[in-house]
């Protein structure tokens, strides 16, 4: 059994581990196998964390001899995004700067995940500072993708997503402030939930995230990633609700009121069109709820170029602040991108305070569109993964902005999305975004798993080398 470890789902690890039928040990030794063998193509995982795992799996080994309760992830490995707190390992930001940066405390969701029984098995890459939507950095280089090694594994959580879609990993966190869980999820063919404003909590313990800027506040979250929608379940089972370190955490039931099963089609996306791949995505997508018993319909919700423009706006206005401490620590053509952003939206072009009245009123109109269409689905991206580092540079910030049409209102209105793989199109991910109103990831969930259900899982994968 323990060569086929690798490609198991967290939960069904945790459920082998806790019945006898495997080791922690084992899934461990599985697991760290599987890194040996094909990281080395991808250069996902940065930093393997061997020893501190071997010691947590025979710790949990010896717990399930001796009887006692388990938690819900006991004895199964997982992955960290390195701009979140552990403190087995540098928080690197994937700058050179904090290449020895140790954390002296875990974040909340690390926290969590240990105390639910998960071991840390690695880190795994990300860009400078998490702020790009494609994975390279100066301390630890590129990350490929598995599918297609000259394509981006998405960012900024891409080193994550080519660790769970390739099996070195069962199970990662990353975080999101522009797609960056659901933008490498979308590339590498896994799933993710960009979760709620403050239902998971999120703190670090070193600059600069001991010192966030507000768009960064209202905006970024943590959340789970994972090859399948029951793991990403559990995951908000385990790391949701109040944390004292985190004044924006909230603790809200999980199941909402009961509602129509509805779905709302996006195909035209507002802004310009999407690629065929991406249209044949979201059919496959449309199909399979309508036969999990699903009322389909096609609608747009409200204004979704203004929460674009938004979404950049209220990023603009912390830019210039971020762009001066980040200039010493930050590679030209990483901080080329956040000047260009800030050049297409000056931040003294609209009074901050009518940046934040908009966000109320559009928070509104979406919520009356939920009201009526409680699930939403639309492309993840509007086109294939791109080349990379093609969104450096001229035109990058074009790029950028016509790629994650559908993604950044879900950030501006602090809204959950799960990203959900739907098949694969000339060798490249298909997948689509579930979308519904704030706190209410059951339902994005539940139309995931009907999706996933439908069309099934395309990974784990042995990634194509160049």
């Amino acid at each position: 059994m323990s060569g086929e470890l690798w490609t198991r789902a967290a939960n069904e690890l945790a459920a082998l581990i806790a019945g006898g039928e495997t080791s922690s040990r084992e899934v461990v030794e599985a697991h760290l196998a599987r890194i040996d063998e094909v990281n080395g193509d991808l250069n996902a995982v940065v930093r393997v964390l061997a020893d501190g795992a071997r010691t947590g799996a025979d710790a949990a080994d010896a717990a399930v001899a001796a009887g006692g309760p388990l938690g819900p992830f006991h004895g199964v490995p997982f992955t960290i995004k390195e701009n979140l707190d552990c403190t087995c390992s540098p928080t690197t930001q994937g700058v050179p700067a904090f290449a020895e940066a140790m954390p002296t405390i875990d974040s909340p969701v690390v926290e969590r995940m240990k105390a639910a029984g998960a071991i840390p098995l690695a880190r795994t890459n990300l860009p400078e500072l998490g702020l790009r939507i494609s994975t390279n950095n100066p301390l630890h280089g590129l990350t490929r993708n598995p599918w297609t090694p000259d394509l981006t594994a998405g960012g900024s959580s891409g080193g994550e997503a080519a660790s769970l879609a390739t099996g070195m990993s069962p199970f990662g966190l990353g975080n999101d402030l522009g797609g960056s869980l659901r933008n490498p999820a979308y590339c590498c063919g896994i799933t993710s939930l960009k979760t709620s404003f403050g239902r998971f909590p999120g703190a670090g313990c070193l600059p600069p995230a001991d010192s966030q800027p507000l768009s960064i506040q209202l905006m970024q979250v943590e959340g789970p990633m994972a090859r399948h929608v029951a793991d990403l379940r559990l995951g908000v089972e385990v790391m949701a609700g109040r944390h004292p370190r985190d004044p924006r955490s909230v603790t809200v039931p999980f199941e909402g009121l009961p509602a129509a099963r509805r779905a709302a089609i996006l195909t035209d996306v507002p802004g310009g069109p999407v690629h065929p791949s991406v249209a044949d995505g979201m059919a496959k997508a449309a199909t399979a709820l309508e036969a999990a018993g699903w009322e389909v319909v096609e609608a747009t919700p409200p204004e979704m170029e203004q929460c674009q423009e938004l979404w950049a706006r209220m990023l603009s206005c912390d830019m210039p602040a971020m762009v001066g401490a980040a200039s010493e620590i930050m590679s030209d053509s990483a901080l080329g991108l956040l000047n260009d952003l800030i050049g297409r939206f000056p931040p003294d072009e609209v009074p901050a305070i009518l940046v934040h009245t908009e966000y109320h009123r559009l928070g509104a109109a979406w919520a009356g569109f939920f009201a009526a269409n409680p699930v939403l689905i639309t492309p993840v991206w509007t086109q294939p993964p791109f080349a990379h580092d093609a969104d450096l540079g001229e035109g990058g910030i074009d790029l950028m902005l016509d790629l994650m049409r559908c993604i950044t209102p879900v950030n501006l209105l602090g809204i959950p999305a799960v990203a959900v793989p739907v098949g694969v199109a000339d060798g490249i991910p298909q997948g689509v975004q579930v979308i519904a109103d704030r706190y209410r990831e059951d339902l994005c969930l539940d139309a995931a798993a009907d999706v996933e259900a439908a069309l099934g899982t395309i990974t784990p994968m042995d990634p194509v080398t160049a």
